[in-house]
């Protein structure tokens, strides 16, 4: 099984981990792209049950607990590990007790992971360019400082790169519209009128850094360039990773 651990500055009971298309025993298309079973965590893209559950065991064997996995609607929504059952629908979820796993499944979006420097609360966001939009990074960091985080520390998970995330005039606006620094993080696309190459790595740093997070590390794997991850761009009909976070 091919893991990502970040490498953020993080204090020690903090765990963390992301994982790829390597591992598991899903078939083609959910693949690991080389010939082998791949370890798609996603039970809503038309893979078989069994082989989901099959990955999620692999999976468990390597966290404290089973992750509660959310029902990702693209929006804004947080919710606490200690109220939240499986298949709540929120884009993202916090944690304040040890073994708690929060979790967070893509396939091109963009996955954060928080935590605060005295390990008090952790939490994890979907970051599709809807939910970043809607402020699902605010609120996330939101909900932990109420839970008393102070100094937070944020990393950023595989998710489509800029040379790779075209998107359209909406897209543009509804980010521009609201701070006028996000238009450096689009390239306009001279042959496509109406179309742009989208940073969503700096469109994340921008609403973080406006919310006081100033320690943010990670953004530099592209799920369409690398074919060792999902990527929902690049084949349509694929699997999901995880990117997980919890206080040991």
């Amino acid at each position: 099984m091919q893991l990502i651990y970040p490498d953020w500055d993080v204090p020690p009971q903090i765990g963390a981990l992301a994982t790829t298309r390597d591992g598991g025993v899903s078939a083609a298309p959910y693949d690991d792209g080389a010939g082998g079973g791949g370890l798609n965590l996603g039970s809503h893209v038309g893979d078989r049950p069994q082989d989901v559950e099959s990955n999620r065991s692999a999976l468990l064997r390597l966290l404290p607990n089973e992750p509660i996995w959310l029902s990702q609607v693209h929006g804004n929504r947080v919710v606490d590990a200690a109220q939240a059952m499986a298949g709540v629908q929120a884009d993202a979820i916090i944690a304040t007790q040890p073994g708690q796993v929060c979790a967070i499944q893509t396939a091109d979006c963009l996955p954060v992971l928080l935590c605060d420097r005295a390990a008090r609360v952790v939490g994890a966001a979907h970051a599709g360019w809807r939910g970043l939009a809607a402020g699902v990074l605010e609120n996330t960091v939101a909900r932990m400082r109420a839970e008393g985080a102070d100094d937070l520390i944020a990393w950023f998970g595989p998710a489509i790169g800029p040379s790779r995330f075209e998107v359209g005039s909406d897209v543009y606006a509804a980010f521009v519209e609201r701070d006028a620094q996000a238009a450096a993080a689009f390239t306009a696309i001279a042959e496509r009128s109406g179309k742009y190459w989208a940073d969503i790595y700096a469109l994340a740093r921008l609403r973080l850094q406006a919310v006081g997070v100033r320690h943010i590390f990670g953004g530099g794997l592209c799920t369409v360039s690398e074919r060792r991850f999902y990527s929902y761009r690049r084949d349509g009909v694929t699997g999901r990773m995880a990117t997980l976070v919890w206080i040991k």
